[in-house]
């Protein structure tokens, strides 16, 4: 990597992106990779608060083709997303992981976790993300309804939303010069845990646009 971390999080950074997007037009999208589908996703919080958040994803069908003789899981192949070009940030070598979409989240504040979440749909991931943490910072949504927000996405040049969204909504947008079309399937899936410290529980939610379920013991 040749950008320092502290770079990347620095909120001037974070301005500096915020202010190329033009609130009146549709901004050109740069040039992208598009990794597969096939991922899974569990959050899980025992009763010491200790949080896991974990995805497994195969990256392209069948990933490696080779699965693990006890457990039966499909090994990934995001190995492919590497470049051989030693002068690219991306070349393979020791110690290091391909650019990809896998980004299983922890929240924090003051030094705790009060949130264990993740995104799954390939190359939406970092933008569910970015839907889920908007809803709940900025809406004050709970996990669930949090999770259950209508999503847009984009494919290509087109702005593809989910049925949900409101025809204001997409009006809108049509008169900032995106292409707009409505998906007939969802927009990846998700899980999150919450952690209320104060009051000592455990709040689930689960995406219904995929299997998968809260549970509490």
């Amino acid at each position: 990597m040749r950008v320092a971390v502290p770079s990347l999080i620095d909120k001037g950074f974070a301005k500096n992106l915020a202010d190329r997007i033009n609130r009146a037009r549709r901004v050109k999208l740069p040039p992208a990779p598009t990794p597969g589908g096939d991922t899974v996703y569990v959050s899980v919080v025992d009763r010491d608060r200790m949080a896991v958040s974990i995805i497994n994803s195969l990256f392209s069908t069948f990933g490696s083709k080779i699965a693990t003789e006890k457990t039966g899981i499909m090994l990934h192949n995001r190995g492919a997303c590497f470049t051989v070009d030693p002068d690219h940030p991306n070349a393979i070598g020791p110690s290091k992981r391909p650019m990809h979409t896998i980004i299983p989240a922890l929240g924090l504040r003051d030094g705790r976790c009060e949130l264990s979440f993740g995104v799954m749909g390939a190359h939406f991931q970092p933008m569910g993300h970015a839907h889920v943490v908007a809803n709940l910072v900025d809406f004050g949504m709970d996990v669930q309804a949090a999770i259950d927000s209508p999503r847009v996405f984009f494919e290509g040049e087109t702005t593809v939303v989910e049925r949900g969204i409101a025809p204001a909504t997409i009006e809108g947008l049509k008169e900032r010069g995106h292409r707009v079309t409505v998906t007939p399937l969802p927009l990846g899936g998700g899980q999150a845990i919450a952690i209320d410290w104060r009051r000592g529980v455990l709040i689930g939610g689960s995406d219904p646009r995929k299997d998968g379920c809260a549970l509490g013991y």
